[in-house]
């Protein structure tokens, strides 16, 4: 089953941000019709081994980078959520309850074994983040969409009708460091390090 099947998608459209509404591709036609955006996909071509005048190569650009960022927020809520109550509960035993025990030993062990429980939810989190942030397959998945949104820009300011917001994803300011030495679709030396 191919992502257009699984999603509901038609031949040109892809998911807007964590599952927002659906997005017609604007065609490469009309980014490369303004000289300046033209010029700039041209540039980034080289620098980051992607066409971002090729249509289906874009399409499919967007559409994993769809499912990076919904991987990432998933991850972050299976983690997230846990250690926001798990450090809300304590917090508010301590604030309620401990604190007011007479006795001093009872008060260190709570407050060793609430450390250690929101320091292990802690950690889960931080490895979560940073084995997605880190990717570095991932991060030239942002690289390219990031700069695909910068050429989009620029053909917007250059009079291209494109319409607002497109395409629909942030600037990436963090993770988006390409790495020329891995293959796109393949392990890196760096992710079969990583202990998953």
């Amino acid at each position: 089953m191919n992502m257009n099947d699984k999603h509901g998608l038609g031949e040109r459209e892809f998911i807007g941000r964590r599952g927002g509404d659906t997005v017609t591709l604007v065609d490469g036609s009309v980014i490369a019709a303004v000289p300046e955006a033209k010029r700039s996909a041209e540039a980034a071509r080289g620098e980051l081994r992607f066409d971002f005048l090729d249509d289906a190569a874009v399409l499919d650009l967007l559409r994993r980078r769809h499912l990076d960022e919904k991987e990432m927020f998933q991850a972050g809520f299976v983690h997230g959520v846990p250690l926001a109550v798990v450090g809300f509960g304590a917090a508010l035993y301590w604030g309620g309850v401990a604190q007011y025990w007479e006795a001093a030993t009872p008060r260190a062990v709570y407050l060793a074994v609430a450390a250690v429980v929101v320091g292990t939810q802690a950690l889960f989190f931080v490895r979560s983040a940073m084995r997605h942030w880190r990717d570095p397959v991932r991060q030239n998945l942002r690289a390219r969409a990031r700069r695909y949104r910068e050429i989009v820009h620029i053909a917007r300011r250059g009079g291209a009708d494109i319409p607002a917001h497109y395409p629909h994803y942030g600037p990436y300011p963090f993770a988006a460091k390409f790495h020329p030495e891995v293959d796109e679709y393949g392990r890196s030396e760096i992710e079969g390090s990583d202990d998953r």
